[in-house]
């Protein structure tokens, strides 16, 4: 790329001292990814760009390839399918080579297998043995008898497939190993030349057996590090051949994509295709650089409802592209090269076609593109507005005919029948983009991806150099404007203040202070601690004498007695613990408040202003007394309910009233103690069916409810008080400055010039960096995508004082616009 553009040859260092830069700033560094510009400068740079063929299987990928290449160099037959990858890369003509490398012996029989069970074939044995491959090829070649040749269905077609696939087998054994995948040159196997060696890898038996081309090829298209890759299908029947094509797709090395799309013969998208396009939009490495090709164009020409499905598709689903092209590449491609022959070699039955005539039993086969090219003649319509009066007679063989017309017709119907077949369109346009569109357009795009972070730090760095321009040089200047914003910081310290806190607020009434959630879960931890303990050490008959013990003159006491005193030793007992527990929240709460403040921007801000806080803390320290005297007060007044009992205790048809009568019926059957003592166990039941809804209601809702509204009530208001009374240490704050200003001032204006030398050093490597790039995309005349420069121009306007009903200087008012 530098040898062509040379005023490109700086464009990484160009480029990553733009994004350097951006990492430099991090207010802008959230603003822009940079992604796409690291992946379009990567396709810009790149020593290869590589154009990926893909397609279902069979759909025609390989003869796209020899089409454009118009030569031969890949093997193209219906109804084989092998996994076979293909790189085809540039090379001088005295370089032309073929690497080759093979599927293991593994991967072999993972496909013969596969392909037995398609044709209702079982595999017994090994393929290393001579019968069991004569056996499987032998009941192959009875499948293709029975249905008539073997392009006469799919299913002899895949017969056709498996003796290849065991041909391929037993030729190559030598050079296929178990379970690695070896890799020959063309110099190891004996080739001469790439045309030798392409023949070789073309033939039918050996592809099938190839995992890997590699192919250095002299031709013009593949110049400037253009890379064709070839593909298997994304409906291979080896699942692990198709998944290979997908993560192609999604392969970051990846340029360009060439789908290969059957519509035109199918009707309709298959799953696989439409999986295929939406993966294409998923690799940032691809971006528009998508061209559609409807192959197999020629069956719509046979089929009006075929050629309307496909006009629709088209226009419903490709109308946003202009990248769509209808070809044939069987017609178009073996006609380029039949015009190479004569009627010697019966337009290249002898040569060309020599090893599709050879048939069974002395027979000539008709090869695919002679039956194509008759019916092109005889039934496409293509040929009726035209000078040419062609007859199918069908007296004559297809071959014969074949033979007969072009030797009436020559040269100017094969140069029709490239014209119809879209090929010739197709290449102009693909040889057009790759020459002359691919190089541009890569740096379009970069320059496209580019141009928002440029706008973005040219901005950016105007607004630091205007802002720093404009601040005071002089000590007393400074030391003036400082002092004219002290009662702008004051308020925003103010506000900065009320808004921190307003915001810790609402994390716990939110739920989100994880701190002060652990310090509640810790007070509901106590609170049923506490109540399973009281219930477990409870004792009736400590109860029944305090309940004989307030009533000197009688000697016993009932039941009710002794649940009144139980109801509230309880209570009284539990209102010890919320107290406790609930003071300790509110202590580490404004603790970790006051720490926290501690910790912001307004503090630090204010402590510069003041020298001191400005009565935070010890205002903090009432807040907590404060709080620490009403959570004492709640925790009482809700653990004071606690002594009377719950209204549903003594709802009918419930357990606790039951229990109640049963209780009661107990400790009736005497007057001594020794009845109520034995009903201690159901005294104990009845205090937990009253006690334990109480303590869940307090822990689970309101108690919390009772703090949040504390906090909130209490905290928010002395937050906004205090906005109000940092206003006034104005003159406080002001004498504290002026002890101060000077200094400040002084390194203040040092910093200020030393800001400013940093800005113009970056705006210096900006300019530099766009300046390359933008030279480079001159010199490919790309004028409209030149990305902004930083100017020297940029007026800084003081500030003008115009009193009401004045107006501005005619001079002054029109610099300014």
């Amino acid at each position: 790329m530098s040898q062509d553009y040379p005023q490109c040859a700086n464009l990484k260092d160009q480029v990553n001292a733009l994004l350097q830069l951006l990492q430099q700033e991090p207010h802008l560094r959230t603003q822009y990814s940079t992604r796409e510009i690291e992946h379009s400068l990567n396709k810009a740079i790149a020593p290869k760009f590589e154009i990926v063929f893909a397609g279902a299987f069979s759909a025609g990928k390989s003869m796209l390839i020899n089409a454009l290449l118009e030569r031969e160099l890949l093997y193209s037959a219906e109804g084989h399918a092998t996994g076979t990858e293909c790189y085809i890369e540039y090379a001088t003509p005295e370089e032309e080579r073929v690497v080759l490398t093979f599927l293991s012996e593994s991967e072999i029989r993972e496909q013969v297998q596969l392909v037995c069970q398609r044709l209702g074939l079982s595999l017994e044995g090994n393929i290393n043995q001579s019968d069991v491959t004569e056996g499987l090829k032998t009941k192959a070649q009875n499948i293709i008898e029975q249905e008539g040749g073997e392009s006469k269905s799919e299913y002899a077609k895949q017969a056709k497939a498996l003796i290849l696939l065991l041909e391929g087998f037993q030729q190559n054994r030598d050079r296929i190993a178990t379970l690695e995948n070896k890799i020959y040159s063309m110099d190891q196997l004996g080739f001469s030349n790439l045309s030798k060696a392409a023949d070789y890898a073309r033939r039918g038996s050996n592809s099938a057996v190839l995992k890997r081309l590699q192919y250095y090829c002299y031709h013009p298209l593949l110049e400037d590090g253009n890379v064709l890759v070839d593909l298997p299908g994304i409906d291979a029947p080896v699942q692990k051949d198709a998944d290979l094509t997908y993560r192609k797709i999604e392969d970051p090395e990846t340029s360009a994509v060439i789908t290969i799309l059957k519509p035109a013969a199918a009707g309709d998208m298959t799953t696989e295709e439409t999986e295929l396009l939406e993966k294409i939009k998923t690799n940032p490495g691809i971006r528009d650089r998508v061209f559609y090709v409807f192959n197999r164009i020629d069956q719509t020409w046979y089929n009006a409802q075929l050629r309307q499905r496909l006009d629709n598709l088209i226009q419903s689903q490709f109308r946003d592209t202009t990248r769509i092209y209808k070809t044939s590449g069987l017609l178009g491609f073996y006609g380029s090269q039949i015009k190479q022959t004569t009627g010697r070699d019966r337009f290249g039955l002898d040569s060309i076609f020599t090893a599709s005539v050879k048939g069974i039993g002395g027979e000539e086969e008709t090869p695919q593109f002679v039956s194509e090219f008759n019916n092109y003649c005889a039934n496409s319509g293509k040929l009726t507005s035209s000078p040419f009066r062609v007859s199918v007679n069908s007296y004559e063989t297809a071959n014969e005919n074949y033979v007969r017309i072009l030797s009436e017709w020559g040269t100017p119907l094969i140069e029709q029948l490239i014209t119809d077949s879209g090929i010739e369109s197709f290449r102009r346009a693909i040889t057009q983009y790759l020459t002359e569109e691919k190089r541009p357009q890569l740096f379009t795009t970069l320059a496209s991806d580019l141009q928002p972070l440029c706008i973005g730090l040219k901005n950016y760095y105007n607004s630091q150099r205007q802002d720093l321009q404009s601040q005071p040089r002089e000590i007393d200047a400074m030391k003036a404007q400082e002092l004219d914003k002290l009662n702008q910081q004051l308020q925003t310290i103010g506000g900065q203040f009320e808004a921190h806190l307003s915001q810790k607020v609402n994390q716990i009434i939110a739920r989100e202070d994880l701190e002060f959630e652990r310090d509640f879960t810790l007070l509901k931890q106590q609170m049923v601690a506490k109540l399973d303990e009281l219930l477990q050490t409870f004792s009736v008959l400590d109860a029944y004498k305090k309940a004989t013990g307030s009533h000197s003159r009688n000697s016993t006491a009932p039941f009710l007695a002794v649940l009144v005193e139980a109801l509230y030793s309880l209570s009284n007992e539990l209102e010890d613990v919320l107290v406790e527990y609930g003071q300790i929240i509110m202590r580490n709460f404004c603790q970790r408040l006051l720490e926290w403040v501690k910790t912001t921007e307004c503090y630090r801000d204010l402590y510069r202003l003041l020298g001191k806080d400005g009565g935070i803390e010890q205002q903090f320290k009432h807040l907590e007394q404060l709080l620490l005297e009403l959570v004492e007060n709640a925790a009482r007044a809700e653990c004071d309910r606690y002594v009377r009992e719950s209204p549903r205790f003594y709802n009918e048809g419930t357990f606790s009233i039951y229990q109640f009568r049963q209780t009661l019926q107990q400790t009736s059957q005497s007057y001594g103690a020794e009845s109520i003592v034995e009903a201690e166990p159901a005294i104990r039941q009845l205090l937990k069916l009253d006690f334990e809804p109480k303590v869940s209601a307090t822990i689970r809702s309101e108690f919390r409810q009772v703090i949040d509204n504390m906090i909130k009530t209490r905290v928010i208001p002395l937050a906004q008080q205090y906005r109000v009374d940092i206003l006034q240490k104005y003159d406080q704050a002001r004498a504290y400055l002026e002890q101060t200003l000077e200094k400040e001032a002084e390194l203040k204006i040092a910093q200020n010039e030393r800001n400013l030398e940093e800005v113009e050093e970056k705006i210096a490597i900006y300019n530099e960096a766009v300046q390359g790039l933008n030279a480079c995309l001159q010199s490919m005349n790309l004028y409209s995508g030149q990305l902004p420069m930083i100017t020297n121009d940029v007026v800084i306007i003081p500030e003008l004082v115009v009193e009401a009903g004045e107006e501005l200087p005619q001079e002054e008012s029109s610099d300014i616009l």
